[in-house]
């Protein structure tokens, strides 16, 4: 068994793909009509077979919420794997990225986390 496929909500789906697409790197794999919204799938273009994220609406109350409560808490949606940290901290901010932590050394790795202009903080980790 293996993780195909994983989801995060995001606000405005358009906006999603454009951020992950055009300012993280991402593939877009899929983008189908789905009733008013659309199947969106991004991969990693070092993994373009590897797992797809799901930029989800946020439409349903529940989600919305939960989107809101983890970013009011501070609390990233997810995490990204990355090579090194403050290389990617720099491409990012070039970029116009906002973080809300720079890169931090804990214990043996090293974190930053970024708002994806989408409702969500995403925490990248050096691997």
């Amino acid at each position: 068994m293996k993780i195909i496929v994983t989801s995060l909500f995001v606000v405005d789906q358009d906006k999603a793909l454009k951020f992950y697409s055009e300012t993280l790197g991402f593939v877009k794999k899929h983008d189908v009509p789905s009733g008013k919204f659309r199947w969106i799938t991004v991969v990693s273009s070092e993994d373009q077979g590897g797992t797809e994220l799901v930029l989800e609406p946020n439409e349903n109350p529940i989600a919305n919420d939960y989107q809101k409560k983890l970013f009011e808490q501070g609390i990233p949606a997810t995490m990204f794997g990355v090579a090194d940290v403050q290389e990617e901290y720099k491409r990012l901010s070039d970029k116009g990225v906002h973080f809300t932590m720079e890169p931090t050394k804990m214990g043996d790795i090293t974190i930053a986390v970024f708002d994806d202009t989408c409702g969500n903080l995403i925490q990248i980790i050096q691997q």
